[in-house]
């Protein structure tokens, strides 16, 4: 089809390709350079998004209310459950817990992406946004390598749009993630090894059969569909927070964020970047120690590139078991260019993150959002927060597809047999238990 709308940009050469329908047939990678990332640029002025921003609640419906500045040609090609259109909640609990224990006037926000009602992750939005691109353009196969959460995104869109999918996914992955593809009629292949070989089985199927696979962190329509946070946050707050904080395995949302940024930079809605802080989980965090080593070397000549290989990394959280951070020279820079930080939470006070955001808030946050929230903790131990600072921390997902966790935030249940065994009681009486491991710096 014409595109008249928008057209890609290769990131490293510059080439121009005429959107998905010619990226697809060239094997979604540049002509010149055979580089997989590529900017979508828009031929409209982006001072439209003003008009967009300024919308009241009732009025917002989903991520395609942003559709003019979207590479989707067609609205009748939207797969939408209304997936986007979160809160963004303030948690004063953590403010206080700043203030308190290390005297801090910080201001904490959620953004609460597992309110999402497509499969209740930050994912949703990137899998609605690329069900419709694949929708719009006759794709009836596809393909991805994922850990968990993009599978079951990608599983739910892609089958609103009448679209077959075939997952690959590593050996240790959740069984409830395994379940949450399969169920609708998606092709789940679990793979005999961890997700450097998910994805290297998914290419040669994807080669194979000639069907389309997802190109991951970079993918043009997950980027895109992310981005729209950044619309957002100036809808609902007025403003972009001064540290963005985010668990991290591959990491689309900053390299969304960044481009969502770059794109609305001339319009004055923005001052200045969002610090990134990035935090991965304890079992499994290649680039926090590929960030530490060239901090302790002041950043040398190609830094960006040298980052360690886990092979089969074990670890609590397998939707964030990615030991091979391709990302990590997008990443890298990303977070030294804005003042930020790639910092690692230990990932067996999980439980104890989860059990205390369920006590203040009553939200059931999931694995990977308590590697974020757990950030918090630990970004203020290190000294990374500033006082008056907006901190704004994404929930990346809630419990429902992880029944393990639930089951481990159980903590005030006691076997009876007699009712004299039942005494009543306040629930503040657990609140000291609860912050017990947070509080002792």
């Amino acid at each position: 089809m014409q595109n008249q709308k928008f057209y890609f940009e290769c990131h490293s050469c510059g080439e121009i390709i005429n959107g998905f329908e010619q990226w697809f047939e060239q094997g979604q990678k540049c002509p010149s350079c055979s580089s997989k990332w590529v900017d979508v640029r828009y031929h409209q002025n982006f001072s439209g998004i003003k008009t967009m921003i300024n919308k009241k609640e009732g009025d917002a419906k989903s991520l395609f209310d942003y559709f003019d500045f979207l590479p989707l040609m067609d609205k009748e090609n939207i797969v939408s459950e209304g997936e986007g259109i979160i809160p963004v909640d303030q948690w004063s609990f953590l403010e206080e817990y700043a203030k308190k224990e290390y005297k801090l006037d910080l201001t904490v926000l959620a953004y609460r992406n597992d309110l999402n009602p497509g499969t209740g992750t930050f994912k949703d939005v990137a899998a609605a946004m690329a069900a419709s691109v694949l929708k719009e353009h006759g794709v009836k196969q596809y393909c991805v390598a994922s850990t968990g959460n993009i599978a079951n995104a990608f599983a739910h869109y892609l089958a609103l749009a009448g679209i077959s999918l075939a997952v690959f996914i590593p050996e240790d992955a959740l069984q409830s993630n395994i379940a949450g593809v399969s169920c609708y009629g998606q092709r789940v292949f679990k793979v005999k090894g961890d997700y450097s070989l998910a994805k290297k089985l998914a290419a040669e199927y994807s080669q194979k059969h000639n069907i389309l696979m997802s190109g991951g962190n970079i993918d043009p329509a997950r980027v895109e569909g992310k981005k729209t946070q950044v619309f957002e946050w100036l809808r609902q707050l007025g403003y972009v927070p001064d540290v963005y904080v985010q668990a991290l395995a591959g990491g689309t949302g900053p390299i969304a964020i960044d481009k969502g940024l770059t794109e609305i930079k001339d319009l004055g809605l923005v001052d200045k970047d969002p610090r990134y802080i990035m935090v991965q989980a304890s079992g499994c965090d290649p680039m926090t120690a590929a960030w530490n080593k060239a901090k302790e070397n002041n950043f040398p000549e190609g830094w960006e590139n040298d980052f360690p290989i886990y092979d089969s990394p074990k670890t609590r959280i397998p939707t964030l078991a990615n030991g091979n951070p391709q990302t990590f020279p997008i990443i890298g820079p990303l977070c030294k260019k804005t003042g930020g930080e790639i910092i690692t939470f230990n990932e067996d006070l999980g439980t104890k993150i989860a059990r205390l955001v369920a006590f203040e808030t009553t939200v059931k946050i999931g694995p990977a959002a308590t590697i974020a929230v757990g950030g918090f903790f630990e970004g203020l131990k290190q000294g990374i927060f500033k006082s008056g600072e907006r901190i704004l921390i994404n929930i990346g997902e809630g419990v429902q597809r992880s029944p393990d966790l639930l089951d481990d935030m159980v903590y005030t249940s006691l076997e009876v047999g007699h009712i004299d065994e039942c005494d009543p009681i306040d629930r503040q009486r657990f609140k000291e238990t609860i912050w017990k491991p947070f509080t002792s710096k």
